[in-house]
């Protein structure tokens, strides 16, 4: 290993004393867990900014192009381990710490899960820096440092409860505060205009405006084997003045806090509630408030070492990730023309040279639009130039479809009172990407058509991916150990390499070990599950697990009817030939999403009834893991057998939790939705089990307003069976409690499409391919061969690879090597 000497053992164990000893004035001896936990930290800290400090001269001599990867949320799970893992240090600093009395996996148990994200989207963007900085590639994570992120997740009888999730309340060693690169972002005021004689153009001048200050917080990225560190620079707010003196002492208690309040609210929390005004206003703060110092400081960072800023584009390259950062493009004009002092046409020229956008929906509701009469009065001067921008794109589609009303009212920026973002990022962007083959062909056939149809240049695939190196190498380390052992371990950084594991698949001393491994992961979630839940469950049993963002489309209500189907069927068969299954779910819900919390409380509801039934001899078990994130997601991934991924098809963007199960040797369950499609093809569909409905042909419900629910409801007494015991009392003593689970499938009292999601159209054909899992498991050689050939498949799925393709299609950047010393 490149660093050994930087980890020598007892220079280690010193520097862990030592760092006790200063921080927290104790011996070892005396220390808490959480504080040797600091102490070990700051250990490794201390190597990982030695190679930062090389890192950062190495691109300041090579002058790399750098890509600033803009994202509201970065779940980056814990680091410690990681970080070890990526110094190919792990092993040694183990032994260290065990000399020392310290185990490592405890000590790791310490560390909270950084809450700077929630769902897929922000493990992406993880993944992704992970990869940049592996590959050698000069870039920037850039977000929010949240005090509290979404919420950290209690249940409490079976109800979602959202807590604070402090995770900062000890201090986070791997951050470094950045004062010296502090931005100031502004909102609200006006905008003057002032005409510049000598120019003979109008100055606009942005004037009484509120001013926060955006101070940098930098988290390592360490490549893997390459000394390589990147950054995750993630912005927290500050009152430019932190308390008014004045207003306090004349009385004003709330003016002399103003600031402060103002600047604090901003970094509070991710996605705050917006059902309601202040909720989208301080959405839209936080969005602007992190573009602005972010693109702000990459201009600064641009000019120390260029004088031409009409070469902006042939060193920084900002990709948006999703909508939420779509600011950056009136940002990046705002900033040329108001303080650089260009034209709007050399603005323009250099922005849509520099931003590109990632899409990773296609739910209507997740592409962004704002009130006109909100964004113009927080953002006066970033809403004239969208306006500009989108008065310019409306004469292009008057040019090009003459007469044509009804493509404007399609593509344009502006529409109906609101300012839609999507549609400003393709209009800016030099690239449109979809995040798999499937969502990309649905972007460009339906969602945005008519942009395709004008710009088709612009669009491209590329289909989402996940680091082996986190959730392989980290999260399952005896399946890691044994594909080494068994091809070499260039699979850490080229996970085609795992493809080699293809001839193993029938060979039965092989498959002995593979599902040994996987059951002693079992017994470790087990384990877990009887700590956290109180529930006893067994490692023999089928471990069937949905563990994603709750959300209808992503259909844990179809999983958790048919738990209910196959209950009553035990119920009624008691002698019919059953294997045991354990169904684990982990989800969180927005906090105002009704109906998602609803879901969670049935899920609950179920195993409640279900667990405590001794009449089915612990042949079915449910268990709601609570808290989902990264660092139990390592564990479950590893745990289990059946990768639940039963979207409605034509509405899953990619996925990446379907990629982490395959790579675990999990097989898929599924529709044929977002990146399933691709998993299935490099597999091969005799090893996943393939249900329901098509895209094609939910499209084209969709298109000729859905179908009947009722026929399905009248005509199948099992189903009816299951969804009158949502409202029977079987489940509740309230039979009103799960009401609007029952009306929206069936639609009694409202004027929405019924069952828009297609969980009864597709539960039949849901029940059979479980049938067929079932069927699968009990032939013991099958089931590991096809295990097996999940694993060995997954190769094409690593974010290595969609690194790679981003930065040969859309980024053109430039490869750093660090030579070892």
């Amino acid at each position: 290993m490149i660093i050994d000497k930087q980890f020598e053992k007892e220079t280690f164990k010193k520097s862990v004393r030592d760092n006790v000893r200063f921080l927290f004035r104790k011996t070892l001896e005396e220390a808490t867990p959480q504080q040797i936990f600091q102490a070990v930290s700051y250990s490794v800290k201390d190597v990982i900014i030695d190679n930062w400090l090389l890192t950062q001269k190495t691109y300041e001599e090579q002058d790399p192009k750098t890509v600033y990867y803009m994202s509201m949320e970065f779940l980056m799970g814990r680091a410690l381990g990681n970080n070890l893992l990526n110094l190919t240090a792990y092993k040694e600093v183990k032994e260290a710490l065990d000399e020392l009395g310290i185990n490592l996996n405890a000590i790791e148990d310490e560390e909270p899960d950084p809450a700077l994200g929630n769902g897929g989207l922000g493990r992406l963007a993880a993944c992704f820096l992970d990869s940049l900085a592996t590959l050698g590639y000069s870039a920037y994570g850039c977000g929010i440092r949240y005090r509290y992120g979404m919420f950290k997740q209690k249940i409490e009888d079976g109800y979602q409860i959202e807590e604070p999730d402090n995770w900062l309340k000890d201090g986070y060693p791997f951050e470094l505060r950045r004062p010296e690169y502090a931005k100031e972002v502004h909102f609200g005021g006006y905008v003057r205009v002032e005409y510049d004689q000598e120019k003979g153009e109008n100055k606009f001048i942005h004037e009484g405006y509120q001013a926060v200050k955006a101070i940098p917080y930098d988290m390592p990225i360490v490549g893997y084997n390459n000394k390589i560190v990147n950054t995750l620079r993630i912005w927290d707010a500050e009152p430019i003045v932190d308390f008014g003196l004045d207003s306090f002492d004349k009385g004003d208690y709330r003016k002399a806090v103003e600031q402060e309040n103002l600047a604090r609210n901003i970094v509070e929390v991710l996605y705050p509630n917006d059902n309601h005004y202040a909720g989208k206003e301080l959405r839209l703060k936080q969005q602007y408030f992190f573009i602005s110092a972010s693109i702000q400081a990459a201009i600064v960072k641009y000019k120390k070492t260029h004088d031409d800023i009409m070469k902006l584009h042939e060193k920084v390259t900002f990709q948006m990730n999703d909508t939420h950062p779509t600011m950056a493009v009136a940002e990046l004009m705002r900033i040329l023309m108001d303080v650089e002092g260009l034209g709007w046409d050399q603005a323009w020229a250099i922005t849509t040279k520099t931003v590109a956008y990632t899409n990773h929906t296609i739910m209507a509701e997740a592409l962004e639009k704002w009130p006109i009469e909100l964004f113009s009065r927080l953002l006066p001067r970033i809403y004239q130039i969208i306006e500009e921008i989108n008065r310019r794109f409306i004469i292009e589609i008057q040019n090009r479809y003459p007469g044509n009303y009804e493509k404007i009212k399609k593509m344009a920026i502006i529409y109906d009172g609101q300012v839609k973002m999507a549609h400003l990022a393709i209009v800016a962007g030099y690239s449109v990407n979809g995040v798999a083959r499937l969502h990309t062909e649905i972007l460009k056939n339906q969602e945005l058509k008519d942009f395709y149809e004008m710009m088709p240049e612009k669009f491209n695939n590329k289909t989402n991916g996940i680091t082996q190196r986190r959730f392989l190498l980290h999260g399952n380390p005896l399946l890691a150990d044994w594909v080494t052992s068994h091809i070499g371990a260039d699979w850490i950084t080229d996970l085609s390499q795992i493809r080699k594991l293809a001839i193993y698949a029938d060979d039965e001393k092989a498959q002995q070990e593979f599902m040994n491994i996987k059951y002693q992961n079992k017994v470790r979630l087990a384990k877990y599950i009887l700590k956290h839940n109180g529930i006893e469950v067994d490692p023999r049993s089928i471990f069937d697990v949905q563990v994603k963002r709750l959300h209808e489309y992503k259909r844990q209500l179809l999983n958790i009817l048919h738990v209910m189907y196959l209950y009553n069927q035990i119920k009624q068969h008691p002698e019919m030939d059953f294997f045991p299954r354990t169904f684990i779910f982990g989800a969180k819900a927005a906090a105002g999403y009704r109906r998602a919390k609803l879901t969670i409380k049935l899920i609950n509801a179920v195993a409640d009834v279900v667990n405590h039934d001794t009449s089915i001899n612990g042949k079915l078990k449910v268990v709601f893991i609570e808290n989902y994130r990264v660092s139990n997601a390592e564990m479950i991934f590893a745990a289990a057998d059946v990768s639940e991924q039963i979207s409605t098809a034509s509405k899953e963007a990619s996925g990446t939790g379907n990629m982490k199960f395959m790579l675990n040797g999990a097989v898929t369950l599924g529709t044929m939705d977002g990146a399933n499609v691709e998993i299935v093809e490099e597999v091969g569909e005799e090893n996943a089990f393939i249900f329901g409905l098509s895209s094609d042909q939910v499209i084209n419900y969709e298109n000729h307003g859905g179908y009947d629910p009722h026929v399905i409801y009248n005509t199948d007494g099992e189903i009816r069976q299951v969804m009158m015991e949502l409202i029977n009392g079987k489940y509740s003593n309230d039979t009103e409690l799960f009401r609007d689970l029952y009306n929206s499938l069936l639609n009694t009292q409202s004027s929405d499409r019924a069952d828009t999601y297609f969980i009864l159209a597709d539960f039949r054909s849901y029940a059979e391919a479980h049938k067929r899992v079932e069927e699968a498991y009990r032939d013991e050689r099958r089931w590991a061969k096809m295990a097996m050939l999940n694993t060995a498949c997954s190769g094409k799925f690593t974010s290595d690879r969609t690194i790679q393709e981003y930065v040969d299609d859309i980024w053109h950047l430039d490869k750093v090597k660090i030579d070892a010393e």
